[in-house]
């Protein structure tokens, strides 16, 4: 049996970004929020510190800051026709665990989503009618706007202060910044960072056959820089080791270098590390949330009443807390009806490697250093030739030539052996990538639910994940890849490998970690979990945020719009449902 506890107002499950806005902007309102968070407190000092944080071993192939799937996992299974198994080794996806979730171990790319991103139904069947859309895709419409989300993204950019050239400013588009993107109400905090030798080969070769080069948005600071909330941060080193480790130098926009010293200090904030919650609790009648039960460090199951209870997990977290708590209907694909577990989507990925006679020094980066074109990204481009549904950026990165892991070699090259070396001898410093990054659609039979076969340690079942990628995905990837191409022979290289994707999913190698879906948002509780709020259909006093609301995955990293979505509903939550409690949209 559960020991119940004090109640609280407001009880948040998870405590990365998410968690961490949602927070600070609650407790604003006097109420008294908890935070319990699964995994370990941390912080810049002493877990960060660059005496120990930059250890490739540790981190990047030890998977040190990440989800134990010893521990908790997951099935998979790329088709309803095949007997999904555990995922026994992380691969594709990094779940972070412990307090700043992912936003300690990413890299600091941070977009926005394009307008039309958000309308993308409604959007593609007005520009190339209904049956361009195939008959298997469940794309939504969101169900807000990107002109309501602007503010928020806006509140995210100055928070974390982001280094940047913005190319739209209230309509007119600004020389060097992206020309395709949405209207935005003013520039970036910081000027972009310092350019990488290969980033100007990049910007040179792109212009030169007619794109439109910018420098991609970096939460990571070119200069020392103090947010709205008092915050100092310090300006980056460009050491190389961001993706997979947390920031020492207090450069890379996170809860700890953002958010956390002003809210750990208010006193009706508070936070329980190693609280594992397994349950939203429900009354009597199904419809209100009366808190959660977590189990703790010791073993032992306990009950937090709550008046409030707001997910914010990572997305298929999300998605499997509200199957076992019996929050909305579990989708089914055979019937095409339900809603948890629907709408899931990915990211697509592919890269063309360059080889030059410069040397580029890869050693020498930041997480979000890169150049990129954006005219093959949304709808920036005429699909009808091309007939495919969404598209993708392509950037050029300069992350951090780290030695384990960077090993780009031409396709001629040795296997292994001396040849092996002295190929890699040869080409470390004169080598790079050319990425592309582009969007999924979500499918009927795209989706998550619980297996039948295995469960977890305490007993419950483990979240079954289905999915593949489509000829949708697969052509739309092929046509970046031949854009990338095109790029990367104007660099006048000596050689590249065109790497394109083909073929089904693999959940073994790592692609990115950009999981949505299974909680998507919308206008209609028959297609969706959540309202524009984010406030479950349901259970009026559950709200869930973060990627898991995503109804499809456009062609950008998702953290910009995780965050605008939580200062959104964060707003919502302090003017009107705090209010009023109940339904913020009637359905």
């Amino acid at each position: 049996m559960a020991n119940p506890l004090k109640p609280v107002d407001i009880v948040l499950v998870g405590f990365g970004w998410t968690g961490s806005i949602l927070a600070e902007r609650l407790t604003q309102t006097g109420l008294e929020v908890l935070a319990l968070e699964r995994g370990k407190f941390r912080d810049t000092v002493p877990d960060f510190a660059t005496t120990q944080i930059q250890d490739e071993l540790r981190y990047a192939v030890r998977d040190g800051l990440f989800q134990d799937p010893a521990r908790d996992t997951l099935t998979f299974r790329n088709s309803v026709d095949q007997t999904a198994l555990p995922m026994r080794h992380l691969g594709s996806f990094l779940p972070g665990v412990g307090v700043g979730g992912g936003g300690v171990h990413w890299n600091g790319q941070l977009w926005r989503f394009l307008p039309e991103d958000f309308v993308i139904r409604s959007h593609t069947e007005q520009r190339y009618g209904k049956r361009f859309i195939p008959a298997d895709m469940t794309i939504q419409d969101w169900g807000i706007t990107y002109a309501e989300l602007e503010p928020h993204y806006d509140t995210f950019d100055y928070l974390c202060g982001i280094s940047g050239t913005a190319g739209n400013i209230q309509g007119q588009i600004q020389p060097g910044g992206n020309p395709f993107e949405g209207p935005r109400q003013r520039g970036y905090p910081l000027p972009p960072l310092k350019r990488s030798y290969a980033t100007v080969l990049f910007d040179k070769a792109a212009k030169e056959i007619g794109f439109k080069p910018f420098p991609c948005p970096a939460a990571n600071t070119s200069a020392a820089y103090k947010n709205p909330l008092n915050v100092q941060m310090g300006a980056c080193t460009y050491c190389g080791y961001c993706e997979w480790f947390g920031c020492g130098n207090y450069s890379k926009a996170s809860p700890q270098t953002t958010i956390l010293p002003v809210l750990l200090q208010r006193k009706n904030f508070s936070l329980r590390t190693h609280c594992d919650v397994t349950r939203i609790n429900l009354d009597s009648s199904g419809k209100r949330a009366t808190g959660v039960t977590y189990v703790d460090a010791q073993g032992r199951q306990v009950e937090q009443p709550a008046t409030l209870v707001i997910c914010c997990a990572w997305a298929q977290h999300n998605a499997l807390l509200l199957l076992h708590s019996k929050i909305g209907q579990p989708y089914d694909p055979k019937t095409n009806t339900g809603v948890v577990g629907r709408n899931y989507a990915y990211q697509i990925t592919s890269a063309v490697d360059v080889f030059l006679e410069e040397i580029m020094n890869p050693f020498m980066g930041a997480g979000a250093l890169g150049q990129a074109i954006d005219e093959f990204n949304g709808d920036n481009f005429d699909h009808g030739p091309e007939g495919f549904v969404g598209g993708g950026y392509i950037a050029l990165w300069t992350t951090g030539g780290r030695p384990i892991l960077q090993h780009q070699l031409p396709a001629d090259a040795p296997k292994w052996g001396a040849g092996w070396k002295k190929a890699m001898a040869d080409n470390y410093l004169k080598s790079a990538s050319i990425a592309t990054h582009g969007s999924v659609m979500s499918y009927r039979d795209s989706y998550l639910d619980l297996d039948p076969t295995y469960r977890d340690i305490y007993g419950d079942p483990l979240l079954r994940l289905t999915f593949d990628f489509h000829p949708n995905e697969i052509k739309m990837s092929g046509f970046l890849t031949k854009k990338a191409t095109s790029i990367a022979q104007a660099m006048k290289t000596r050689s590249f490998n065109a790497v394109p994707r083909v073929g089904h999913y693999s959940i073994v190698p790592y692609q990115t970690t950009h999981n949505t879906g299974g909680c998507a948002m919308g206008a209609s509780p028959r297609t969706s979990v959540v309202n524009k709020y984010l406030q479950s259909w349901d259970v009026p006093n559950v709200f869930v945020m973060g990627s898991s609301v995503f109804p499809q995955n456009a062609g950008y990293n998702p953290t910009g719009t995780v965050a605008a979505l939580a200062y959104w509903a964060a707003d919502a939550l302090k003017n009107h449902y705090l209010k009023s409690p109940g339904p913020l949209v009637q359905a």
